[in-house]
């Protein structure tokens, strides 16, 4: 499953080729069992490569049945769940930075929440760093996810993946 890579810039990344949809949902499963509060994960990719589908897999396993969806029109929303509350970021409508503190966004990056953020380069620098960036590729077949551990708990996160 995963992929190696010679260029690899830290021993924290891992490259995962993904061959259909329900890949993605197993890794988003995957991911939610890895996840600890306080976490901020960035998931960056173009339009339609899944950063939404990885999140879907992630709140499943988490025990939420109902509709997972971008939220490109609501920015924001929130997943109240047993462990911690779930922040789903989509910021791709942003047109300024500027939006990103107006929105008041900041106060959901805490240590009793994690934050998944879609589009994070539109809030022009003014996020907190990830712990984890989620790199979302659309090779030739099938689709690549590069894990990038930024920070200590992204570290951790990514070694109880156990991949």
């Amino acid at each position: 499953m995963a992929c190696r890579d010679d260029n690899v810039s830290q021993p924290a990344d891992i490259c995962i080729d993904l061959p259909d949809e329900n890949a993605t949902l197993v890794l988003g499963a995957r991911l939610a069992r890895a996840l600890a509060a306080g976490l901020n994960i960035w998931l960056v990719g173009d339009l339609g490569a899944g950063k939404t589908t990885l999140t879907r897999g992630v709140l499943r396993e988490l025990g939420f049945s109902g509709r997972v969806k971008s939220p490109t029109y609501t920015l924001v929303e929130l997943y109240e769940l047993s462990r911690f509350n779930l922040y789903h970021f989509d910021l791709y409508r942003f047109t300024d930075p500027d939006e990103w503190e107006d929105a008041g966004f900041r106060e959901y990056f805490n240590a009793d929440s994690v934050c998944l953020v879609e589009w994070p380069a539109k809030a022009g620098g003014r996020l907190p760093q990830p712990d984890l960036r989620v790199l979302f590729e659309i090779p030739d077949s099938g689709r690549r996810i590069r894990l990038e551990a930024l920070t200590e708990a992204g570290r951790a996160c990514m070694g109880r993946l156990g991949l």
